[in-house]
């Protein structure tokens, strides 16, 4: 395994490990994104006034 991590292949240590770390990864960033968008629509919901009745 060290190996493997060793060698210069053009992928990043972090992709190394085989399917399981790709899905890990790409489900790890699609929730960081999907995070974000939601934070950010959060923020904007809170800063529009509230309409009078």
């Amino acid at each position: 395994m060290l190996r493997q991590l060793l060698e210069e292949d053009g992928l990043p240590v972090h992709l190394k490990g085989g399917v399981t770390d790709h899905l890990l990864y790409r489900t790890t960033m699609a929730v960081t994104v999907f995070g974000t968008i939601y934070a950010v629509y959060e923020l904007f919901v809170a800063g529009m006034p509230k309409k009078q009745k």
